[in-house]
C-alpha cells in the first residue's frame, strides 16, 4: 500500500480548516474509506491524521496493552482522548478543532508532511525547529538508522 510522503506549506483558514494535499487525497480515496482521525502526537507539538483503517489498527494495539501501565495511560490521555473523526469536504479540506489547534500551536502558517501511515500537521516554526540539522547528533542518528538497515 502506498504511504504518505512529501511536505507542503499551507495556511489554516479563519474557520480552522486545512487543505489536505491532492497527492494525499488520492492515496486516501484509492486505498481507504473517507473517514480520518485527527489526534495529538504523543511527544511532538503537532497533530497526526490517520485514515480510519490505520487508526483502528492502532486502537486495537492499545486495547491489548495493560491499562494499568503508566505509559499506556499517558498514551490514552494524550492521543486517544484527543481523537476527532473528520471527513474531507468537497474542496479537499478538513476541520481542525479549536482544542487541537491550541494543543499543536497551529495558527496561520503550517506544514503538512507525509509520514507513511499518517499525515503530520505542524506549526511552520515548530517544524523548522524539529528538522533543524544543528539540533541533532548526526553520528548517533546515522548509527541508529544503520542498525535498522537504513
Amino acid at each position: 500500500m502506498p504511504g504518505f510522503s512529501g511536505k507542503y506549506y499551507y495556511t489554516i483558514d479563519p474557520k480552522g480548516r486545512i487543505i489536505v494535499p491532492s497527492s494525499f487525497r488520492e492515496i486516501i480515496s484509492t486505498n481507504y474509506s473517507p473517514k480520518l482521525y485527527v489526534v495529538n502526537a504523543l511527544f511532538d507539538t503537532c497533530l497526526n491524521i490517520f485514515p480510519q483503517e490505520e487508526w483502528l489498527k492502532l486502537e486495537e494495539k492499545v486495547r491489548r496493552l495493560p491499562s494499568i501501565d503508566e505509559s499506556v495511560q499517558f498514551f490514552k490521555r494524550r492521543v486517544i482522548a484527543s481523537a476527532q473523526e473528520v471527513e474531507l469536504d468537497k474542496q479537499g479540506r478538513i476541520l481542525i478543532s479549536a482544542a487541537q489547534r491550541e494543543d499543536a500551536g497551529l495558527s496561520a502558517d503550517i506544514v503538512i508532511a507525509g509520514a507513511l501511515d499518517k499525515i503530520e500537521v505542524w506549526n511552520r516554526k515548530a517544524w523548522d525547529t524539529a528538522v533543524d540539522l544543528s539540533g541533532i547528533d548526526r553520528k548517533s542518528v546515522a548509527a541508529k538508522l544503520s542498525d535498522y538497515g537504513i
